[in-house]
């Protein structure tokens, strides 16, 4: 191995959870309330170019992860690393410059802009904001660049929010992401509230910057098709753990943890031949992730329960090519 080659495969990965868990408290009360277990022990890592998706139920942790990793979100315990340094022990002025490399895309493009921001002050705002440029002619050739991009025309700048359309809101919003050539953007279902042929046209153009732009995503979504579109590899999530991680279409292929069967399963078939086949269902009612179930979480609805299950939480463990948290795989 060459000195180059030696140095990227011992680089470290662009993002890493490890072990981190994140609560909130719901309820009030002489006890004090209860806990929501939102991330529970979460560990994984994003390589730079790379798109890692986060698939599962809604209320299984995967947005909750998307702002550990930015720091809008303080974990109880475990680390977030980027670039190899822990978010937590950064000074203010160190988390802010850090801060200009992750961005993110919100789900609705309609609340995450200002009403009362034109698009030009809107993709102008963190250029200002961190005062990338001295002088308001460079501001305003970057953000026509930034326009352009995007697929905004230049004409539109003087406009607001409320006279654009849902997929033309979400191209304003990742003008905003992409200002200050981040490395990261996490994209919190960019896709979910706009029409099917809108949605296309949001996932090139997301690729496509991600080709000119060396970006990294970590693209949070419930939509499989989507996911098997846009991602190398796909982190699937179950009550605030982690069930299997795996390159996208080895896992589409033969998904090891009952869970990614059970979701894959559910995607609907354009086949009408496919359709006519019996799917199988699960049993059972989601666990609640204020009481979690003891031993495995999925375990109240596994087909392949075992004695283990019910008391003893599977590891996430290297199984063939990827990980997997199933003590049937163990």
């Amino acid at each position: 191995m060459s000195d180059i080659s030696e140095q990227i495969a011992n680089a470290p990965h662009l993002v890493e959870a490890d072990r981190v868990v994140k609560n909130f408290r719901v309820g009030r009360g002489l006890s004090g309330g209860h806990f929501v277990q939102a991330v529970s022990d979460v560990s994984f890592h994003i390589d730079s170019g790379e798109t890692l998706a986060m698939v599962g139920e809604s209320g299984c942790g995967k947005s909750t992860v998307g702002r550990l990793i930015l720091r809008l979100l303080e974990p109880d315990s475990g680390a977030v690393r980027f670039e190899g340094r822990d978010l937590a022990l950064m000074s203010g002025s160190e988390l802010l410059q850090t801060r200009k490399r992750m961005q993110i895309i919100f789900q609705d493009p309609y609340a995450s802009l200002n009403p009362r921001m034109s698009v030009y002050q809107i993709i102008a705002e963190p250029l200002v904001t961190h005062r990338v440029y001295r002088s308001k002619k460079e501001t305003e050739a970057r953000v026509m660049q930034l326009m352009a991009m995007a697929g905004i025309r230049p004409e539109y700048a003087g406009r607001y929010p409320h006279q654009f359309s849902g997929g033309q809101r979400q191209r304003i919003g990742i003008a905003r992401a992409i200002a200050l050539n981040p490395k990261l953007l996490i994209c919190d279902e960019p896709v979910s509230a706009l029409d099917v042929s809108i949605q296309a046209q949001i996932l090139n153009l997301l690729r496509d910057l991600q080709m000119e732009m060396g970006l990294t995503y970590l693209f949070i979504s419930h939509d499989l098709s989507v996911v098997r579109y846009v991602s190398d590899r796909v982190c699937v999530m179950f009550l605030g753990k982690v069930c299997e991680v795996g390159e996208t279409e080895e896992l589409f292929a033969r998904p090891l943890h009952p869970y990614t069967a059970f979701l894959l399963e559910a995607v609907p078939k354009p086949d009408p031949h496919l359709r006519k086949e019996k799917k199988a269902l699960l049993f059972g009612e989601m666990p609640s992730p204020v009481n979690p179930p003891d031993g495995c979480r999925f375990h109240t609805r596994c087909p392949y329960v075992m004695e283990i299950c019910r008391h003893e939480a599977p590891a996430l463990n290297w199984v063939e090519n990827r990980q997997v948290a199933c003590h049937k795989e163990g």
